[in-house]
């Protein structure tokens, strides 16, 4: 059997309905890997070992009685720390708000885990109120890539997606509003499911953000999506309750025969994919051809004025949120995030309105684009990870947005979006492909995901603490 910290949910599942292992064991076995790892990667804030234990020990209970919660009663996760947890502070990654008030409840994802009986082991980090793709905060130390260290998970789920990464369990939960599942999901060479709007519930809910699962595996990403799409109405977006056959994800490889499939490889705005980014997703295109997918290259339908327009709006929401601070917490902020914030200062009405044009105009150019075919796939970065010290790709303020063209769009589309590795560059760093589906296709996602994940070449294996 492999180290109990590298199970799957679904092995985890089938072991306690044996009685083969209990929770109490597993959790033990999680708290120590990230007590190796911990100190290098820094991807979890509350990590209560104790509390973790004493979920444990209730789960164990429960499967000796023959009564737990749900399948996934007993296996261990993770939740981002903007998803609120009762009676824990939600600082948001900045210093500048702590100390944060303690939520009053739980928020639906993390309500959800609870009541299945999952064992929440931590929260994991991000970057200051979520608006970094890297693992960059002002409150957490810097959180760090286990592939190498020296480079960063991505962001804003920048802890979820280093935790995934390195074991630390095997759910993790994290939100994207411009790429912040899929981004440290394809840095970090694990898989995540940005789904449809409204899917999964979220508070506060806000256009375009969507909670998602962050696993190791599409299978056990799917056990996560039949916890978590309930509805919930603390979220306006919130869908109405759908009879979805998440445990139908496995379809094989014959999923993909005659399906007509768009491979984007340009933008259209942004930064241009690096060569080994591009050799690597064009290789999963001529696997998908091999399969029986009808592969077609798309043109770009995005524009640099779009994903200006978004940024400039995005600027202006912080700005606003910054300057509501007293002036010695404004300055505890990343001076990169003060810097592009305040640049919009003083840009006037109307350009703040033509910005915000932009959001709808990405709407209708995306799925007019995409209704031509069964699914789209692209990069989900132009680059591998960066360098773990710098808060964005350009580490320039006035372009902090260049690598996220080919993730935002499908934010503003609500269409179901999913990274997965699908190589590696010549020093050993994960790629990741994105594979995108129709408005509330999220299964049609996954069960993509799951072929390709079964005709992709052996994956490499996961990184180990130093010295283990």
């Amino acid at each position: 059997m492999s180290d109990l910290h590298d199970l799957s949910a679904h092995a985890l599942m089938a072991a306690y309905r044996q009685r083969q292992l209990s929770p109490v064991e597993v959790t033990q076995a999680v708290l120590s890997h990230i007590a190796r790892w911990e100190p290098h990667l820094q991807a979890t804030y509350l990590l209560r070992p104790e509390a973790a234990l004493a979920q444990a020990r209730a789960s164990e209970a429960r499967w000796l009685r023959g009564a737990p919660l749900s399948a996934l009663d007993g296996v261990p996760g993770t939740i981002k720390e903007n998803i609120a947890t009762e009676g824990d502070p939600t600082p948001l990654g900045t210093a500048a708000l702590a100390p944060a008030p303690a939520a009053a409840a739980d928020a639906p994802p993390a309500a959800r885990m609870r009541a299945a009986g999952a064992v929440i082991v931590a929260k994991t980090t991000m970057p200051d109120y979520g608006m970094l793709s890297s693992g960059l905060s002002s409150l957490h130390p810097l959180t760090r890539n286990p592939w190498n260290l020296a480079k960063g998970p991505g962001g804003s789920s920048a802890g979820g997606g280093a935790a995934a990464a390195a074991g630390y369990g095997p759910l993790h939960i994290g939100t994207d509003i411009g790429g912040s599942l899929r981004l440290p999901a394809g840095w970090c060479g694990i898989f995540s499911l940005k789904p449809s709007l409204g899917r999964i519930p979220i508070d506060p809910p806000y256009t375009g953000r969507a909670a998602g699962p962050m696993t190791r595996s599409v299978a056990d990403a799917a056990a996560l999506m039949q916890l978590l799409s309930q509805p919930d109405a603390r979220d306006s977006m919130s869908l109405p309750a759908q009879d979805i056959a998440w445990s139908q994800f496995d379809q094989g490889a014959e999923r993909l025969r005659g399906l007509r499939i768009g491979l984007l490889l340009d933008a259209g705005c942004g930064l241009a994919p690096e060569p080994e980014v591009t050799a690597a997703v064009e290789h999963a295109a001529r696997l998908m051809q091999t399969a029986g997918a009808i592969i077609e290259t798309m043109p770009p339908f995005m524009t640099q004025a779009m994903l200006d327009g978004m940024d400039q709006f995005w600027r202006m929401r912080t700005h606003t949120d910054l300057q509501a601070l007293p002036a010695g917490r404004r300055d505890k902020v990343l001076p990169y995030i003060r810097a592009w914030a305040d640049s919009v200062a003083g840009i006037s009405g109307v350009e703040l309105f033509n910005a915000s044009q932009q959001f709808h105009l990405t709407r209708v150019h995306t799925v007019r684009a995409c209704s031509a075919y069964d699914y789209v796939i692209s990069p989900v970065a132009p680059m591998p990870a960066f360098d773990a010290e710098l808060p964005s790709p350009t580490n320039d303020p006035l372009h902090a947005m260049e690598h996220i063209g080919f993730t935002v769009p499908f934010n503003m589309s609500e269409q179901p979006a999913a990274s997965i590795n699908c190589g590696y560059t010549r020093s050993g760093l994960p790629i990741g492909l994105q594979i995108i589906g129709a408005r509330f296709d999220d299964l049609g996602v996954l069960q993509l995901a799951h072929a390709f994940e079964s005709i992709r070449e052996p994956q490499r294996a996961w990184p180990r603490p130093p010295g283990a």
